[in-house]
């Protein structure tokens, strides 16, 4: 935890470090092999491409991350987050950490979190909902390094993650073939709409990739998005729309975190 935390501001550094090939091959093996993680989007910003009367009968993205609570055996919550510890965030609670499901996590040191029933941690999603963070959740062979638990393949991560000081931010910096492991959720789309004023508040410090920028007095989103909404959530004219293209979405998601870890 202390070399962690000595290290974090030097992220982006090391990130780059994965470009060269020998380096970021050697990296890839050793911190990220096997790896799918995916950005769930807020629930607030999603539209299905089906009007439903009933807004109780909508399926929210978060039930991803509900399944997988509700069918481990094994729940353990961090104490707090490590990347908002470590850069000291003044915007988001750093006491809501990461949730990790399992039988790994019955090798996690007792001083970094607790074992927790299946409804703590179901609140503990709540309450992170609630303060802004946006889930992201799949197999992380870093957080099985970095615990000294396994095997990796037994371990699933659940980050809650902040735009300020997420770890993912290095996504950009990371070599194409590391990066390209932490996707959108399937069948989400992103896309800017007419009532786009080109105000640029989706620019500052929202995006956890730096995937919005914009040109020619319009916001534009580029291949590095991950479908996570938050530029939707700060837009002030609603100008950006976050769609979810297939009713199966929590299926097709459930079926892809299931085939790379078992909790």
């Amino acid at each position: 935890m202390k070399v962690i935390k000595k290290a974090f501001p030097f992220r982006f550094i090391f990130a780059r470090l994965t470009t060269l090939p020998v380096l970021g091959a050697a990296v890839d093996r050793i911190c990220f092999e096997n790896d799918d993680i995916i950005y769930i989007p807020m629930d607030k910003v999603i539209e299905v491409n089906k009007k439903i009367e009933q807004p109780q009968d909508t399926v929210l993205p978060s039930r991803i991350v509900e399944h997988f609570i509700e069918m481990s055996e094994y729940h353990w919550i961090m104490n707090r987050c490590i990347c908002r510890d470590s850069a000291n965030c003044k915007d988001y609670p750093v006491e809501l950490g990461c949730i990790f499901l399992g039988e790994a996590t019955l090798k996690i040191d007792p001083l970094l979190g607790r074992r927790v029933t299946k409804e703590e941690a179901l609140e503990h999603v709540r309450r992170c909902g609630e303060a802004g963070l946006v889930h992201l959740i799949g197999r992380n062979k870093l957080d099985a390094l970095w615990l000294n638990v396994g095997p990796d393949n037994k371990l699933l991560t659940i980050c809650n993650c902040c735009p300020c000081c997420c770890l993912w931010k290095i996504l950009p910096d990371l070599s194409s073939h590391i990066s390209s492991k932490v996707t959108k959720m399937p069948c989400v789309s992103v896309s800017v709409t007419d009532r786009c004023t080109g105000c640029g508040k989706c620019t500052h410090g929202t995006c956890f990739v730096d995937a919005v920028s914009i040109v020619d007095g319009r916001a534009v989103i580029s291949d590095q998005c991950r479908g996570c909404g938050r530029c939707s959530t700060v837009c002030p004219n609603q100008a950006i729309e976050i769609v979810i293209e297939n009713d199966d979405f929590v299926e097709r998601s459930i079926e892809r975190i299931s085939s790379s870890v078992e909790v």
